[in-house]
């Protein structure tokens, strides 16, 4: 085929050649040497059909998709798809993601994260802790605060551990009112017993994790006491005596009980600061970042498989919108670097939902002098002027290359001042921790 194309390309420079231009023909070898000089015979141009075929086959060819190397967009895509699969297999067989990446050997040649996972800092013991493990540290934390303030303790556990915070609302609020009445009356002693199968009890306070441990820590003792009238018994909460001597205490611990917020664990930016690389826009995130469970995976992996069908329609750019937004909220984090105009990358972990300004007080923290102006751009020069809107309706999740600008006329009155300025804007103790990307 490659080789009729040849020719019917050759009939036509021939047809096409213009005035005084010498056409090669191919050199034939003649059986025997002509007696006197024959006329050249013209060569027959291809006929009309022939040429329409040919042109039909080039145009088919020139369509052909050409092989295209991935961009980071489409490099992140297929390293989504590759982890989607790999965490809907270890579901399947049983296995949690981490035993799964322990079980498999690394491929070779695979991409190393760009950042290793999502950590917390524990606000109660200081620790840095991966966020699969976040909530066993918590507890093992409150748990040992235990024997330093028990009281505070077991507020934590209620306040930190219980899910559904109007039910901590309601259950809180109650629980006050029943020290709000032993510390107005203490000489009422109906007040200083409380019935664990009264209904109010079991249905307000009693289902709370952390909610019996408070009672005991507060000075309250279980007693089975006779009903009145009847030959039963009931369990009751009954405040011990000693406590009457200490009802300002009592007092305290209701309001700290009010007052008291759950303990949450911050977010480690995990900051970063990387030499100039070429590989600044390349992000491999590890699954910490995705915001799916072993049932949304599965899910995803068919509308990926539908994605692919509908690839070739036309979609409306409502209908792209969509898309994007519903891709936005797969994911819980994002990993922002930012560049500087000398070409130093600061790289930091933040929640997808955060506002941009934290970015814009992320990278002001880095900074010696963090007076000076400046401004971010995200991908495709979109200035970030509105610091309200969050990461993931800037196009910012979950992965992003920014670039910062400093304010030039602010630059401008610094150079004419004179003043010898640093060789980079960053401060020392980030400049001696550089790495490269």
């Amino acid at each position: 085929m490659r080789k009729f194309f040849q020719e019917i390309k050759a009939d036509l420079k021939f047809k096409t050649a213009g005035p005084g231009q010498k056409l090669s023909e191919p050199s034939r070898v003649p059986k025997e040497k002509p007696k006197a000089e024959a006329a050249p015979k013209p060569r027959q141009a291809p006929t009309d059909e022939a040429q329409m075929a040919a042109a039909a086959a080039l145009a088919r060819m020139e369509l052909k998709p050409k092989a295209k190397l991935p961009s980071s967009q489409e490099a992140i895509k297929n390293q989504v798809r590759k982890e989607l699969m790999a965490e809907a297999a270890a579901s399947e067989k049983g296995l949690s993601t981490e035993d799964q990446d322990l079980a498999s050997p690394d491929k070779e040649g695979a991409a190393a994260p760009s950042v290793s996972g999502v950590y917390f800092i524990c606000p109660l013991t200081g620790a840095v802790v991966r966020k699969d493990q976040k909530e066993k540290h918590l507890r093992e934390a409150i748990q040992s605060y235990f024997s330093i303030d028990p009281v505070a303790a077991s507020i934590m556990e209620i306040h930190t551990f219980n899910r559904d915070r109007e039910k901590v609302r309601v259950g809180v609020e109650t629980m006050a009112k029943y020290l709000d009445n032993i510390y107005l009356h203490p000489e009422e002693e109906k007040y200083r017993k409380i019935k664990l199968q009264n209904k109010v009890f079991l249905e307000r306070i009693s289902c709370l994790e952390g909610i019996h441990r408070f009672f005991q820590a507060v000075g309250f003792e279980t007693k089975t006491l006779p009903v009145p009238g009847q030959e039963t018994t009931e369990e009751y909460y009954v405040l011990k005596e000693s406590m009457l001597t200490r009802l300002e205490d009592l007092k305290g611990y209701k309001e700290q009980l009010l007052s008291s917020e759950p303990v949450r664990a911050r977010l480690d930016r995990q900051l970063r600061l990387f030499k100039p690389s070429p590989e600044a826009a390349r992000f491999e995130l590890p699954n910490d970042f995705y915001n799916l469970t072993a049932e949304e995976i599965k899910r995803e992996q068919l509308l990926r498989t539908e994605a692919v069908e509908k690839a070739s329609m036309l979609r409306t750019r409502a209908m792209r919108e969509k898309e994007e937004q519903r891709e936005m909220r797969k994911y819980n984090y994002t990993l922002l670097r930012v560049r500087f105009p000398d070409g130093y990358i600061l790289q930091g972990t933040f929640y997808a939902r955060e506002s941009v300004s934290a970015l814009y007080s992320f990278v002001r923290e880095a900074l010696r002098d963090d007076w000076l102006p400046f401004e971010l751009v995200g991908p495709g020069g979109l200035k970030l002027a509105d610091e309200n809107l969050p990461f993931n309706e800037c196009g910012l999740v979950p992965s992003a290359l920014l670039t910062l600008a400093w304010d030039a006329a602010v630059m401008a009155d610094i150079q004419a001042a004179g003043e010898e300025q640093p060789a980079s804007p960053l401060k020392p103790e980030l400049l001696s921790r550089v790495q490269t990307l």
